[in-house]
């Protein structure tokens, strides 16, 4: 094997990754037969996790999505879901023959984020009997759900909660902790990539209820790889002394400092969202668009996560240095505040009318047209721009006049539809 030499077979510039990536040799274990040594580093970061068992991913979170959807629902049967849902949530009901039964997020502006409340989840679960609830929080924006009453009102129903913690790795480190497992949640999954020093496609799979341990890892197997890289291993393998260590007072110092320049900025900017981590800035709400902000803050060498006509999303962490904080201070103090406060219009989302099941339009012949031809058409394959990777629309849906204004803000400009 060429890549597994130990060298480089060229001069590359990229020699040490050839040093470390390995495959499955002796000594090495593999990932979904553990029994060495990537097993004693997963219980490790079960340890610091606190879970009943944590799971690497080198498929990120949504190799773990996949992962949760098959190991707590049976095949065609029901899932209650907020709607702000990534699209990996929705492929994967299109694998596995799901129906979504949809909680729409309270008091909001945006098709991103909003609140999803005890009282809706409950609601649902009373009109819909479901196996699972799925949330995603934190979400694209920043805003926390309450992951613990939600679980109180899943488990007097009997239903698994499964969280999309993908942007929250962190949020176990905090004082108390934020994490989803700790609030009561059956499994999540993380994006260790997101917010740890972590590479590229590393995730945890993080399981809390004892009756899903063992099994998560197999319904893995069915989707990834069964040769996962090495060198993403030995990234989270890694990450477990840093977080033993140094992690949570740096960690700490780091919320600080974001508190400290949301202070600075508050007479400017609106905030929004929970999330310690984030600074969104809700740029509508001073009339100032939020593509623009980030295209100002990209000249002064600051990349935004996401940005939309009303919001504007930095992510920091302990690895920002006291120097990118002053320049993230400079250049939004340098923003000119509108004379007249131009409103931009919400991304929302339409009420959807579902004409067929996620599966059968995800696997049914489809044409590409522009937004402008497919109202009245049936949406054949998951619609969404990435960031933040949120389905605007989802396969079977109508497509509406209202779906194509969202497209059309989401820079979205053209769609499969199912053929006629």
């Amino acid at each position: 094997m060429p890549g597994h030499k130990g060298h480089a077979p060229f001069p590359c510039g990229f020699e040490n990754g050839f040093l470390y990536d390995i495959t499955e040799i002796k000594g090495a274990d593999a990932l979904f037969e553990a029994e060495g040594i990537i097993a004693e580093s997963e219980k490790n970061a079960s340890r610091l996790f606190g879970t009943e068992e944590t799971i690497y991913s080198c498929a990120g979170s949504t190799g773990c999505i996949q992962a949760m959807l098959a190991a707590v629902c049976g095949k065609g049967s029901h899932i209650i879901a907020a709607r702000n849902a990534h699209r990996a949530f929705i492929n994967t009901c299109a694998l596995l023959d799901l129906n979504a039964e949809w909680i729409f997020p309270r008091n909001t502006d945006t098709a991103v984020s909003g609140e999803i409340s005890p009282e809706d989840v409950e609601a649902a679960l009373k009109r819909y009997p479901a196996s699972a609830v799925y949330i995603t929080s934190p979400d694209y924006l920043g805003h926390i759900s309450d992951v613990k009453a939600i679980s109180e009102v899943c488990r007097r129903y009997g239903a698994y909660l499964i969280c999309d913690n993908a942007h929250g790795a962190y949020t176990a480190f905090l004082e108390p902790s934020l994490h989803p497992i700790a609030l009561g949640a059956d499994i999540c999954c993380d994006s260790a990539h997101k917010t740890l020093p972590v590479l590229t496609g590393g995730g945890y799979l993080h399981v809390g209820n004892a009756a899903l341990a063992g099994r998560a890892k197999e319904c893995m197997s069915l989707f990834c790889s069964s040769s996962p890289s090495y060198l993403i291993l030995q990234s989270l393998d890694l990450c477990n002394r840093y977080l033993a260590e140094r992690f949570p007072a740096e960690l700490k110092q780091t919320v600080s400092k974001i508190n400290e320049l949301k202070t600075k900025l508050s007479p400017i900017y609106d905030f929004y969202g929970e999330e310690p981590l984030k600074l969104t800035i809700h740029s509508a709400a001073r009339g100032i668009d939020g593509n623009d902000l980030a295209e100002h803050l990209r000249s002064n060498e600051i990349e935004c996560e996401y940005a939309d006509n009303s919001y504007a999303v930095l992510m920091l962490s302990p690895s920002n240095s006291d120097s990118d904080f002053e320049r993230i201070l400079s250049a939004l103090k340098e923003v000119r505040m509108p004379k007249i406060l131009m409103r931009s219009r919400p991304l929302v989302f339409p009420k959807p009318k579902q004409m067929m099941s996620v599966r059968e339009a995800m696997f049914s012949p489809c044409r590409y047209v522009p937004v402008s031809e497919a109202v009245g058409k049936i949406c054949g394959r998951t619609v969404s721009a990435c960031p933040p990777g949120i389905a605007a629309a989802v396969p079977g849906e109508l497509i509406t006049e209202e779906y194509a204004q969202l497209f059309l803000a989401l820079g979205i400009a053209g769609i499969n539809v199912v053929c006629e």
